[in-house]
């Protein structure tokens, strides 16, 4: 019997290696499959904080979930680009200016650096063209369209009463307030020479951004200077030449997510500004559209309280409040009034 048993354990070892072997295979292609379903299943994202999403620039719901895909992303496309810039930046720009021992200077003559005034480029520009140029007619054959010297010296950035660059922080101070997203719709009324304007040009889908402005030289500046240096001709914005608050050449199917004024409505008649009102209220997204207005209100002040929120009700619309806007890049704050649709 013990032989017997002997003679049956070691044909029970010669039986089980190949069944080990089998499970073993059948393991391994069932993992394989396991993975594969897992690698291509379509499962939920996880919920990103509204206050972290905010702090990037992404899109909050109200139901507090941010909404990355929307965004612009980097190039990579592994993280997405902030819509403004956050206290770290700041820091970062802080830290990079002490590591190189940076300091102010006086703008004045030193090696390889002639610093000249507007007036002294131009000057230049007219009488030496350049340092290399192609004189005429070989110019034409060069140069797709030549721009006017007083638009390349940037002439034009002067024309305002603030710095060029607050432009950023007037774009970065709405786009947060209004949650925008790039397939957001953009009016300006009196956009000028795009100060404000390339920035929500820039982060918008093309043809998304809409303005009216009245200056002829303030739109050659925009068309023939600004749009072509900043890259930014493929995003076609409807950039109208009209006044008196004519908005029929932006058709009647467009319904804009913000509408903002930035110290227009200062000059214009009270009575010009309610006819405006009343042209744009219906062209505003419903309760979510916003519309911003800088410095004052008196076209509705000097009616009195009660009696611009009865005008206002009346054209659909509802006034929300103040808000003060610090800049980020000089000592300065802007005042801007928000108004909304209240009804559809």
């Amino acid at each position: 019997m013990a032989l017997s048993a002997s003679r049956a354990m070691s044909k029970g070892v010669v039986v089980s290696v190949p069944v080990l072997v089998l499970s073993a295979l059948v393991a391994t292609v069932f993992l394989f499959f396991l993975l594969s379903s897992l690698s291509s299943c379509s499962c939920p994202t996880t919920d990103v904080s509204p206050s972290i999403a905010r702090s990037v620039g992404i899109g909050v719901s109200e139901s507090g979930s941010g909404d990355v895909p929307s965004l612009p992303m980097k190039e990579s496309g592994s993280s997405i680009a902030p819509l403004s810039t956050r206290k770290e930046d700041v820091e970062w720009v802080k830290d990079q200016i002490q590591a190189n021992g940076l300091h102010m200077h006086d703008n004045v003559l030193r090696k390889g650096i002639n610093p000249r005034t507007r007036a002294q480029q131009l000057e230049d520009l007219r009488q030496f063209k350049g340092i290399s140029h192609y004189e005429k007619p070989e110019s034409d054959n060069h140069t797709a369209y030549p721009c006017p010297g007083e638009l390349l010296v940037e002439e034009h950035h002067s024309n305002y009463g603030e710095p060029w660059a607050g432009g950023r922080d007037v774009f970065e101070f709405l786009a947060q307030a209004t949650q925008l997203r790039p397939d957001s719709s953009v009016l300006e009324i009196g956009c000028g020479t795009l100060r404000v304007g390339l920035h929500f040009i820039r982060y918008l889908n093309p043809e998304h951004f809409h303005c009216l402005e009245r200056d002829e030289l303030s739109l050659m500046a925009a068309f023939r200077y600004e749009l072509p240096a900043q890259g930014l001709l493929h995003k076609r914005p409807l950039i109208v030449k009209g006044e008196d608050m004519d908005f029929s050449k932006f058709g009647s199917g467009t319904v804009y997510d913000l509408i903002y004024a930035s110290a227009v409505f200062l000059h214009m008649p009270d009575k010009l500004v309610w006819t405006g009102l009343e042209r744009l209220a219906s062209k505003l997204k419903p309760y979510d559209g916003r519309i911003f207005v800088s410095h004052n209100i008196k076209f509705c002040s000097r009616l009195g309280g009660e009696e611009c929120t009865k005008r206002l009700a009346s054209l659909g619309l509802e006034y929300l409040g103040k808000k003060t806007h610090d800049s980020l890049l000089f000592n300065h704050y802007e005042i801007w009034f928000e108004f909304r649709r209240s009804k559809a």
